[in-house]
């Protein structure tokens, strides 16, 4: 039967809670999101579900990764439709805490991350990104104390990060990738997808289809170069200004030349309107 999921504002009271379930021996998955919840967010969460006791979803819009150009202040915050979604899908806490109880006076450290993070895709355009995630997620980590991180494909990179970051610095949590949730014409779910409007919202699934016959080519054994560059040139014509679209190694994210190279993640970034769009298929 669904619960309402109790709510924890403090550290102290987030403290209680975690106590609880490790007195009581059960194991924690975490779920960090920015709120503005969607079927994705979902999935992510039916999957702790499934991994743990007690399931933990965190919402915070957390300023660190966002460059002064960004959209922190018009980022929507629908706390309470969120807290409704989590009410049907059993969470048991949500961590939802304020930006002084996260950041407070004299804040001063920050992770510093490279690796995944440092392969110029996403860190090329915000390069101020993962060092804005790294340190959230590691304080997360910290005040949660979860045996598992659910993390979705979509943010390729992010996902690579987080899990070298976890793994680097021993935090005893396994970082879980999740499957990108698409819409039924391909379209990765955001919550950015809101500010597309109609004739955009019509052009957008251009990019996941794209992707997948580029994969496929590749996968058939036609040069790499060539692939990307005619696929370039298709998302361009479809109107988008785009980012990059590049085949990577799937979990170190360098450059690649040839399938035998390793296993090769293929990753976009482009622009419709204003609206900045990601995605990735493994080939």
């Amino acid at each position: 039967m669904a619960h309402a999921p109790a709510i924890a504002r403090t550290i102290a009271t987030l403290d209680r809670a975690i106590g609880k379930f490790r007195a009581a021996g059960q194991s924690v998955a975490l779920v960090p999101t920015m709120g503005a919840l969607h079927a994705g967010h979902v999935a992510l969460v039916r999957r702790a579900c499934r991994k743990a006791d007690r399931v933990v979803v965190s919402i915070f819009v957390n300023p660190a990764q966002f460059a002064p150009h960004e959209d922190f202040s018009s980022y929507p915050r629908p706390f309470d439709v969120d807290v409704a979604v989590l009410r049907d899908l059993d969470v048991d806490l949500v961590w939802a805490p304020t930006l002084d109880v996260m950041y407070p006076a004299g804040f001063a450290t920050r992770v510093a991350v490279k690796g995944p993070a440092e392969t110029d895709l996403e860190d090329r355009f915000r390069p101020h990104f993962f060092g804005g995630v790294a340190t959230v997620v590691a304080k997360l980590f910290a005040q949660c104390r979860p045996d598992w991180a659910m993390f979705g494909e979509k943010d390729y990179q992010q996902l690579k990060t987080v899990t070298r970051m976890a793994r680097d610095l021993d935090l005893k949590v396994e970082v879980v990738g999740v499957p990108t949730v698409r819409e039924p014409d391909g379209l990765a779910m955001s919550s950015r997808n809101v500010y597309l409007d109609t004739r955009e919202r019509a052009v957008a699934p251009t990019l996941h289809r794209v992707l997948g016959e580029c994969a496929g080519r590749i996968a058939a054994g036609e040069p790499i170069a060539r692939v990307v560059s005619e696929g370039s040139i298709a998302i361009e014509e479809a109107g988008f200004a785009i980012d990059y679209l590049e085949a990577r190694h799937a979990e170190s994210l360098v450059r690649v030349e040839t399938r035998a190279d390793g296993p090769l993640r293929l990753l976009v970034a482009a622009r419709l309107g204003k609206t900045r769009l990601i995605d990735n298929v493994a080939v």
